[in-house]
Formats: C-alpha cells, structure tokens, sequence
C-alpha cells in the first residue's frame, strides 16, 4: 500500500512558491493550500519528458484533457460529463470570472455562502456582479446549505449562485439532496449555479461525492462546473482548469467564450493534469487521501490535548481545517497573534466573511512533524 509522505523541512525551504517566501525561515507556513508531498510519479514524467524533447509551445486545440478528466470523472465518482461538453483554462478562478461574466448583468447579485474562500468576493466584483451572502447553516454538528436562505435570496432577485463543493474552508460535501434542491431552486427562479469542484478529489472514502452537475435534470440544465487537478495534485502554479456542462444551453455558453480564454491554458499544466487524471495516479492519489485521513485525526488528538478550548470538526474533503479559537479571547482575528508570537502563518478567519471571527484555517497538507510543531507552538500562548 502506498505512502505519500511529506519533504523534510529543509527541502521544502528551498521551494520558492509563496508558501515558502511569504514569511521569514523561523515561521512554520500553514496559511495558502499548498501541500509539502512531492508530485505523482507520473506527473514527474510527464513533465521531465516535456522539458527533454521541448515541449514548451502552445496548447494545441486538439489535447485529450476533457476525456482524461471524463474517465478520471467516472472512476472517482461515478459520473460520465462528456468531453465534448467542456472547455479549458488557466485556473478555477478564470473560469468562474468567465462563466459570471455570461450568466449575469453587471450589478446582478451573485449568492455566496460564507465563511467561504476569500477570493469569491473579489471574483464576483471582477465579473461586474455585487455579492449576496447567504451563510451556511451551523445545525451544532455540520454545516449545510441554508437552502430557505437561499430561496429569499432569489426571490429578492439574484440572478446566481457561486457554490463550493466541496466547501472552503470548512471541508464539507454537500450531499446529493441538498444539491438537487439548490438545483431546483435555480431552476424556478432562472438563475445560474456556478460550482467550484477543485477539492473534489480530494473527498474522503467514507464520504460519497456527488458533482453538482450528477445531482439531477434540473442541476444539467442550470449547472456549470469548474474542475481542477490542482488542489489534489499540488499543480496550482501550472495553470489548467476546466469549465464543465451537461445540457445544450449551457454548453453553447461556454462554447461562445472567446477562443483566448481556452489559449490561456498553460502548456505544463495541461500535461501536468492529464497525467493526474491518468488510471496510473490512483494509486498516488488514494496514498495521499490516507495520509490526510491520518492527518486530520491527529489534529483533533493535539488540539484536544494541547488547546482543549478549540472547537474543529474533521473535514470530509481537503487539507484544510476551520477552527473557532474564540474561546481563547485572542480577538476577531486570532491568527494575528499567533503569527507574531508563535511564528506559525494560519489563513485569517474574518478573511472568509464575518462568520470567520474568532477563527482560523490550517493547512494540514504537510507533515505530522510539522503539524505537532505548529499546535505545540500555538499552545504555549495560552496563559501568557
């Protein structure tokens, strides 16, 4: 059985990524969703073998991406998305921007369900659109989609929904039921649901993933999603994304996105996420998922241990975990302080919307040294 262990500290330093560069050498990063493991194998080759014969160019307009992902799609998933019905580009972001800017008119309200990934404000904006919160439902054991929340809102009338599933930073996966609802509810107000599936494969055994465009009819007829290899395979500054659909209208908007949307795809990373998706990174992939399964659970055990007033539940999906440190009385934004006094870089909690108040997020894609170093750190501040 496969292992996927992280790089010792002192090769991870020489990376220059901004996990590695934002912060002086005595600061342990766990604030960007980066991970410490080194690439699949075949990711390896594929791009060794690239760089040997030159394979530097542009991306061609024939590439076999979309069926890479389709297979990649029904052995993770069980979902069947056609090729035929998806388009690349450089990143998830991209492609959320471009999707927005098509199903939306500037000044359109676009739904976002906090605390969320900080760049969905700015994204919304960029595409001409004003933000709609309509935060999760907190039911004392999950999360969930505030689906009445969500109703008011169309009614009062925004035009989308920008969904994260699964959902960051809280790691949750929404279920089937839910989506089909949101699906509908779409659908009976007209309006568009863009979801974000770039933790998708990176969704826990124990847990069944259902892609936003598998939940129903009404779900292909509204749904765009954009996918990536990125977060699972560490490929985020390789550039590659694609824009998936599952119903003609859909697929025709997407089809009109000019031509210079697609060429923004990078070569490296198209190469990079073939081989992602390829049968042959299985095995890498389900090697990483167990060392994150371990990973999580020993961040539970440390902050049980060593900080008994956090309150974390272990995500279903991801590397990262949402903490409420409010309890500790280190403010609003409590990761401040640990950065300047404990030397350990968490994502700021308020980053993610007023709900993110008194919280954290932690990247626990990296080592259990690591991790145990940063929690021991963090727990040493209590009291002083």
């Amino acid at each position: 059985m496969l292992r996927v262990t992280a790089l010792p500290l002192a090769e991870l330093r020489e990376r220059s990524s901004e996990k590695w560069r934002e912060y002086p050498a005595d600061v342990l990063p766990l604030f960007v969703a980066e991970t410490d493991f080194p690439l699949a194998p075949t990711i390896t080759a594929a791009l060794q073998r690239a760089l040997e014969v030159g394979d530097t160019g542009y991306v061609a307009s024939r590439n076999p991406l979309a069926e890479s992902f389709a297979a990649f799609a029904e052995r993770r998933f069980g979902w069947s998305p056609e090729p035929a019905r998806m388009r690349s580009t450089a990143d998830v972001s991209m492609g959320i921007v471009e999707l927005l800017r098509r199903v939306t008119q500037p000044g359109d309200r676009v739904i976002v369900t906090p605390p969320v990934y900080p760049p969905f404000y700015d994204l919304v904006a960029e595409a001409g659109a004003e933000v709609e919160r309509v935060p999760l439902r907190d039911t004392g054991t999950a999360w969930e989609l505030d689906l009445d929340g969500i109703r008011a809102a169309f009614e009062d009338g925004a035009t989308a929904i920008l969904l994260c599933n699964p959902h960051n930073p809280t790691g949750t996966v929404h279920d089937a039921d839910s989506l089909a609802a949101l699906a509908e509810l779409a659908e009976e107000f007209g309006a568009a649901v863009v979801s974000d599936e770039i933790h998708a494969p990176l969704v826990q055994p124990d847990t069944r993933f259902t892609p936003f465009l598998a939940s129903g009819e009404a779900a292909q007829r509204v749904g765009y999603a954009v996918v990536s290899a990125s977060k699972a395979f560490n490929l985020a500054g390789l550039k590659c994304a694609l824009m998936v659909t599952a119903d003609d209208a859909t697929s025709a908007v997407v089809r009109s996105l000019p031509v210079e949307v697609e060429w923004r795809t990078g070569q490296f990373g198209l190469l990079a996420a073939v081989a992602a998706f390829s049968e042959e990174s299985d095995e890498w992939l389900d090697g990483l998922l167990r060392t994150l399964d371990e990973n999580r659970l020993l961040l539970e055990d440390l902050l049980a241990s060593r900080l008994p007033g956090a309150r974390y539940r272990i995500p279903a999906a991801g590397y990262l975990a949402w903490i409420d440190l409010s309890s500790l009385g280190w403010g609003d934004n409590p990761a401040r302080r640990i950065l300047k006094d404990a030397k350990v870089a968490l994502h700021f909690g308020p980053a993610f919307g007023a709900e993110g108040a008194g919280h954290v997020r932690l990247n626990f894609g990296t080592s259990p040294e690591i991790i145990t170093e940063a929690i021991e750190r963090i727990a040493a501040l209590v009291g002083r």
